[in-house]
């Protein structure tokens, strides 16, 4: 059996991922402000979209698992932390 992520790499994580998911959502409403909405040149922004999406499920997943490994410690903040608490790009 693979060893699980400590509580504290959890929290790193969380953070990490927290603050990727803010940059794709910034990107991307700068390119649809930029670009049309439709056609070839929608297309890098509905990739930056699907990036997003694919995160949100990971941060999803790995709460999922928080909380089964760290029951006791285990909060909602830890993949869904406050915006003071995420790391900045």
């Amino acid at each position: 059996m693979k060893p699980r992520l400590t509580f504290e790499e959890h929290v790193e994580m969380g953070r990490a991922l927290a603050s990727v998911r803010d940059e794709l959502l910034r990107r991307n409403v700068q390119l649809a402000n930029a670009y049309p909405q439709s056609g070839p040149p929608a297309v890098p922004a509905k990739k930056l979209d699907q990036a997003m999406r694919a995160v949100e499920a990971a941060r999803t997943e790995l709460e999922n698992a928080l909380y089964r490994e760290h029951p006791d410690t285990a909060e909602t903040t830890v993949y869904y932390p406050h915006s003071e608490d995420r790391v900045g790009f």
